[in-house]
């Protein structure tokens, strides 16, 4: 027994002696290894063992901090285990955020947490420059989306937690304009991220579809993003719902103050716009459904950025037109005043019944079509202030706007529309009463020049006066003559219009099928739909793969 002690003495003082003279040869201070990938990942679900067992809501989150920051450095060591760690990061940031977000100050910043008793670094990196000063943030999966409205929900379960970044509109400047009044909401991301030696861990918080994806030790994973929540949260705090009846019937005073281009995503110098215009009494909330599919679909989203129109639906088509197109200068003057961006070329407009007939007139040349059509004199003949006569020449002489290459027109009455003579029609056109220094000018025009004018457009004049619903009509001279214009050579068009079984006049039950094709469309399709062609699955179809087949 003896022996053995003594050999085992000698084996001990030997390893002692050895691990001495390797101590003297070692520099003074010594970093200790990482821990490897599969020790790292046991700590990191020990940590989140721990937290689930916690009573306390500080104490679970500090174990989560703990998970997510050791499963982060258990994927940055690589190895078999990587791909685990990084979804139990995932997971534990999730478990981290719930608390963060329900305790801490609504609005975030750059700046170290304390939870339970660890500190946490708050990492703000690459967010929307449209974000005006410090975001709140939502979980992407907490907010709610109609199938109804949205058709679909587009999210992609990646590295990180999806949520959606929110804050005012800013001011002071004319970009800021083109921001809904209810606020701006882009994509973001979230991770806790942390260095292989210790220091203090990180919860960052970026825009994913400029990221796409982060590197973890040798390995590249794509970020989570929710496409749809951030569009859905802006629709459901939006009051366009409200005010799209009231832009019909009040006068448009309400939607008047909100008239103008909206974008729902960062302007991009070199991606095409697809500029959408609803319908009378509506509001770009129609278009839910196919700004959707083209946010959510990559090959479309590289290539193309949603503007949203809203404008007053009680005017007369032809000033609506030019309505819009000032809304349109003014969008590009405030994104691009150098008038340099490549966004400009390839313009694409979808118009939705009335909004249709808009978008093929801004793809017009009106010539002296619609002059001879309202007056009898030409415009140097006209009796009136100069500025009364300038307002009407710019409402009846027009170019396409510049970079139009491509229109949908959906459900459009481009020949008129017979339910504008119905019982509803003759009862819409007593409550529409529009307003708008244009038509104030309008007015005295007539006044002055009652013998100038065509017979059948002052006795039409005189009889409806002149809103949405009276333009609308088969029987009005200047809307009749406008029915001429179609889009000039080198743009490309597509009619798309609704017809339901059963009805009297072929058709979508307010738009006929006859006055919704045009000559020379490039396609000419008919779906079973109703008025809201905007919501048929075979439409919206049409309109992607036209848009991702386009050159």
């Amino acid at each position: 027994m003896r022996g053995v002690v003594h050999r085992w003495c000698g084996r001990v003082c030997g390893l002692l002696a050895l691990a001495g003279i390797l101590a003297a040869c070692a520099p003074s201070v010594r970093r200790l290894a990482p821990p490897a990938p599969d020790a790292a990942l046991s700590v990191a679900k020990a940590a989140a063992m721990d937290a689930m067992r916690q009573a306390s809501p500080e104490r679970a989150a500090r174990g989560w901090l703990r998970c997510a920051a050791g499963a982060y450095r258990a994927a940055l060591a690589g190895g078999a285990v990587a791909d685990e760690a990084a979804a139990l990061d995932t997971q534990c940031t999730g478990h981290l955020l719930d608390f963060l977000l329900a305790t801490e100050d609504e609005r975030w910043k750059a700046r170290t947490l304390d939870v339970g008793g660890d500190p946490l670094a708050v990492q703000l990196d690459g967010l929307s420059t449209d974000l005006a000063g410090a975001p709140m943030f939502v979980r992407a999966e907490r907010i709610q989306v109609s199938s109804l409205m949205f058709g679909q929900r587009f999210a992609t379960n990646g590295f990180g937690v999806a949520l959606v970044a929110a804050t005012r509109r800013c001011e002071g400047t004319p970009r800021c304009r083109l921001f809904p009044p209810e606020g701006v909401t882009r994509t973001a991301v979230a991770w806790v991220e942390a260095d292989a030696q210790g220091g203090t861990p990180r919860l960052v918080f970026a825009d994913p579809l400029k990221r796409g994806s982060l590197a973890i030790g040798p390995r590249e994973y794509v970020l989570s993003m929710d496409t749809t929540a951030p569009y859905a949260m802006l629709a459901d705090a939006s009051q366009l719902k409200q005010l799209a009846i009231r832009n019909l019937l009040v006068n448009g005073r309400d939607i008047g103050v909100r008239e103008g281009v909206y974008l729902l995503e960062d302007y991009d110098p070199g991606k095409i716009p697809v500029v959408m215009l609803h319908g009378l009494g509506g509001s770009p909330l129609v278009w839910a459904r196919l700004t959707n599919r083209i946010q959510g679909t990559p090959a479309l989203r590289s290539r193309y950025q949603v503007w949203h129109v809203v404008y007053q639906t009680n005017a007369p088509v032809l000033l609506s037109r030019l309505r819009v197109q000032g809304f349109l200068d003014r969008a590009w003057a405030a994104v691009d005043p150098a008038a340099h961006d490549a966004a400009r070329a390839h313009m694409v407009l979808v118009g939705h019944s009335m909004g249709g007939i808009i978008a093929r007139l801004l793809s017009a040349d009106s010539g002296d079509v619609l002059w001879r059509a309202a007056f009898l004199v030409p415009e140097q003949q006209l009796h009136g202030n100069a500025d009364d006569i300038d307002t009407m020449r710019r409402v009846l002489r027009f170019t396409p706007y510049p970079g139009v290459d491509t229109a949908f027109f959906l459900a459009t009455p481009h020949h008129g529309s017979p339910a504008t003579e119905d019982f509803f029609g003759r009862l819409a056109q007593h409550l529409v009463k529009p307003g708008g220094p244009e038509l104030d000018a309008i007015a005295r025009l007539v006044k002055a020049n009652p013998d100038g004018i065509q017979p059948d457009l002052l006795r039409a004049y005189r009889e409806r006066g002149l809103s949405s619903i009276s333009s609308l009509r088969p029987d009005q001279p200047v809307s009749r003559a406008a029915w001429s214009l179609l889009p000039v050579a080198g743009v490309r068009y597509y009619t798309i219009a609704g017809s339901l079984p059963g009805e009297a006049v072929p058709g979508d039950g307010v738009v006929p099928l006859e006055s919704s094709f045009l000559p020379g469309a490039v396609s000419t399709t008919t779906v079973t739909s109703g008025h809201r062609v905007y919501r048929n699955d075979e439409a919206i179809n049409l309109i992607v793969k036209t848009l991702g087949e386009s050159p």
